[in-house]
């Protein structure tokens, strides 16, 4: 069974940074990074977020292993009704705020249909710079498709993200 310590380990390797830079930019003692490592503590709740940022990867990732879906093709015979699936839109930025939207695609689908315009979001130019970027209606295109899953991910020059998620 992988454990949180070595799903850290494992994270932290890929990325080449050292136990003693990771504590260092968490606050930490190399000690406490040690322990945690080699399953005889855990870090405090409120660094996930943080250390998953700095993993690179979700705090769901880091505490159950599970990674994000990736986009795949789904055969015909097996797509779900557009009209039953969600869409998410997941926001992290780059100071730290997280804005997580799920919407029925059915509803985007309409408001496409519509003619309106993509979603700003307020106060801040970069992101709604990259938000402007994608192209809703080429993503449902796909979809209708048969792409699912994490279908785009665009960052912004001042490293904001943006992740969308069909499923």
């Amino acid at each position: 069974m992988e454990t949180i310590g070595k799903r850290i380990s494992e994270n932290r390797k890929a990325k080449n940074i050292k136990q003693d830079k990771l504590a260092e930019m968490l606050l930490v003692s190399p000690q406490a990074v040690s322990k945690w490592e080699n399953d005889i503590s855990c870090p405090d709740i409120s660094l996930l977020p943080k250390l998953a940022e700095i993993l690179g990867i979700s705090v769901d990732e880091l505490l159950s292993g599970k990674k994000e879906k990736a986009a795949v093709f789904v055969p015909e015979e097996k797509r779900k009704d557009i009209n039953e699936m969600i869409c998410r839109i997941v926001v992290n930025s780059h100071d730290g705020d997280k804005v997580r939207v799920n919407l029925p695609c059915a509803l985007i689908k309409l408001a496409l249909e519509c003619g309106m315009e993509i979603p700003q979001i307020s106060g801040n130019d970069s992101l709604n710079s990259a938000m402007k970027s994608v192209d809703f209606a080429k993503i449902f295109e796909m979809v209708e498709k048969g792409a699912f899953g994490n279908l785009v991910e665009v960052e912004s020059a001042d490293g904001d993200v943006v992740n969308i998620f069909v499923e």
